[in-house]
């Protein structure tokens, strides 16, 4: 696949570096100098300092050979400008955005009003987007499921199947802690797989000669109503949080807040649907538990947002207070949370933030980074759930690029959404042929909308939809099988 990648800041630089390792043909077009010049020695790509609304430079990078583009610079304007730029010339090309504003993603859903007050369906957006990325939406519902399965552990949540994927550290002297994996169906003979064990820098796909230790990060694939058990068994158990604080008022916090208090209200952002599994953020926020002991307070040093939030929230304690202000922290008892969320623009802030309040006391804490590297370190320093903001985008980027329902990144290893092809070798082959070593692991299969963990008596069939685990440096393997173009 040819991809063209405008815009190199983390997202794009992280994006550029996936397709690359993936062996896809990438150019990537970055107007500032420095950053062109960072991308160019780290990244086995074409880069282009060049702005990216002009044809000149969008030619220069191949757009004419391309499959997809990919706008991702710090401007939704100027992403979406160049998406129509592009489609003026080249309308077969798949063209994907980055937009935080919701109100362009409804305008262009919606249509534009008509004469009469209404709203007239567009079929097609004028400037020929085919897909709307909204980072903010991503990173709420990550956020979201974990405070759901009580801030234990990070969370994925695969839409339309009851099962998730449950990320946990394990505690010293934890039931886990020094468990061969054979022995695992006695401790919990619930429907569930440990899929990846995470130990010193490390990742490998366990089997059944495997035993997990105190410090092992694992990765279970369990149904939604055990997530909670898998984590109390890894030791990090506890009641759910019910005295929530929220630090940043503004888009993400906000969003954050209206799935803990109003679920039900939620407009439908612009949220990944993958078909088949898909269910909109709206509908996913419906799945929350009820709100009604849920008690929420939120801190924004600005003091507009405040009264905005403080409007669109009755219910909600809104403080307009400086978070790093100690005397703060102790005259409004904020130490007395159950569970902190820091969702500012900071990430340093972020995760300075969520250990000083655990060290007065708050027992969880949620921290938005912008990179996976201050990720691993947060998580190392005692930051219960990190939600690498830009990495998720880049999942959703990647979901959208492939010939897969869906991706997601752990690592060096990956989640695929697949679906069985008639014409795919895989297509009425037993379980036993799926050969990817220790490399890949089938995790589940849902036929007719019924899902369930494979079985050793397991057979693919034609529009099975299943979800494998997979080390890089095996996509190859999966897209033979499959017969599909990771």
């Amino acid at each position: 696949m040819r991809v063209v990648v405008v815009g190199a800041g983390r997202v794009g630089f992280s994006l550029c570096r996936h397709l690359v390792q993936e062996n896809h043909e990438v150019s990537l077009i970055e107007i500032d100098e420095e950053r062109a010049r960072h991308a160019s020695n780290r990244l086995d790509c074409l880069v282009i300092h060049d702005q990216g609304n002009s044809i000149q430079g969008l030619e220069e990078g191949g757009i004419d050979r391309a499959d997809a583009l990919v706008c991702v610079t710090g401007s939704d304007e100027l992403n979406m400008i160049i998406c129509g730029l592009a489609a003026s010339r080249y309308p077969e090309l798949v063209k994907i955005a980055r937009v935080r504003n919701s109100e362009y993603v409804r305008f262009y859903r919606e249509g534009p009003p008509t004469k009469l007050g209404t709203t007239a369906s567009l079929g097609t957006t004028p400037l020929g987007i085919d897909h709307f990325i909204h980072p903010d939406v991503e990173a709420a519902r990550w956020a979201l499921s974990a405070v759901d399965r009580g801030a234990m552990g990070e969370v994925l949540v695969f839409p339309g199947a009851p099962y998730e994927l449950g990320s946990v550290e394990i505690a010293p002297e934890s039931p886990l802690d020094g468990l061969a994996l054979r022995d695992y169906r006695k401790l919990h003979p619930g429907d569930s797989l440990v899929t990846l064990v995470e130990r010193q820098g490390e990742s490998f796909l366990p089997d059944g000669s495997s035993s997990l230790h105190a410090g092992d990060r694992v990765h279970i694939f369990v149904r939604g109503e055990e997530t909670e058990e898998v984590f109390r068994l890894a030791g990090q158990g506890g009641p759910a949080p019910r005295r929530i604080g929220i630090v940043g008022g503004s888009r993400i916090g906000a969003l954050i807040a209206g799935g803990l208090l109003h679920p039900e209200r939620q407009e439908e952002p612009p949220g990944r649907d993958i078909e088949g599994f898909g269910r909109t953020f709206r509908s996913f926020l419906k799945t929350l538990r009820p709100k009604h002991l849920r008690r929420i307070t939120i801190i924004e040093q600005d003091y507009q947002l405040c009264k905005d939030l403080s409007a669109r929230f009755p219910e909600a304690l809104v403080l307009n207070e400086d978070i790093s202000d100690e005397s703060f922290v102790a005259e409004e008892r904020i130490n007395d949370l159950d569970l902190i969320i820091t969702a500012t623009g900071h990430q340093e802030l972020n995760i300075i933030t969520a250990l000083y309040l655990k060290s007065r006391g708050v027992r969880r804490a949620i921290a938005l980074v912008s990179g996976t590297g201050y990720g691993i370190m947060a998580r190392q320093l005692g930051v219960n759930v990190v939600i690498p903001t830009a990495q998720v985008v880049v999942d959703s980027i990647l979901a959208r690029l492939s010939g897969v329902r869906g991706l997601h990144r752990f690592g060096d290893a990956g989640i695929f959404e697949l679906e069985v092809k008639a014409e795919a070798p895989a297509a009425e082959k037993p379980i036993a042929a799926f050969h990817a070593g220790s490399g890949a692991l089938l995790m589940l299969a849902n036929r007719d909308g019924d899902s369930f963990i494979p079985r050793g008596d397991y057979v693919f069939k034609a529009a099975d939809r299943v979800i494998v685990i997979a080390k890089h440096g095996n996509e190859k393997e999966l897209e033979k099988f499959f017969a599909v173009d990771l």
